[in-house]
């Protein structure tokens, strides 16, 4: 079984940073691509950033710039630093993985960490 806990949010004065980890445990074996998603309330949940088993990653075009995503493989582990937040960055933020595990391919989602930008 795998499990998937973010952690890392809060509440941040428009302006300010936030550093979101994600962390994969349980049998794996390996894990391919990571996400953070994110759904604000009343909005479609939508992809903030890839990062691949090899380092490449893919951004929202609301995320460039500003958000940086990384990966420590040796810790099955995510971040996602998170700058320059704005009231339009208020959102649930999940985790997504996809795993090779003990029963397969597996793709596995985090319960969310709720980041809310406000002054």
């Amino acid at each position: 079984q795998v499990r998937i806990v973010e952690s890392g949010g809060g509440l941040v004065q428009p302006g300010g940073s936030l550093r979101l980890s994600c962390a994969a445990s349980g049998t794996i074996f390996s894990i391919a691509a990571m996400a953070w998603y994110r759904q604000a309330p009343g909005k479609q949940r939508e992809l903030v950033a890839r990062i691949f088993s090899g380092g490449r990653t893919n951004y929202a075009d609301s995320a460039k710039g500003r958000f940086t995503i990384s990966r420590d493989n040796a810790k099955n582990t995510m971040y996602l630093q998170m700058n320059s937040l704005t009231p339009e960055d208020t959102a649930v933020y999940c985790c997504n993985v996809g795993v090779v595990g003990s029963t397969g391919v597996g793709d596995y989602w985090g319960q969310g960490t709720q980041v809310t930008v406000s002054s």
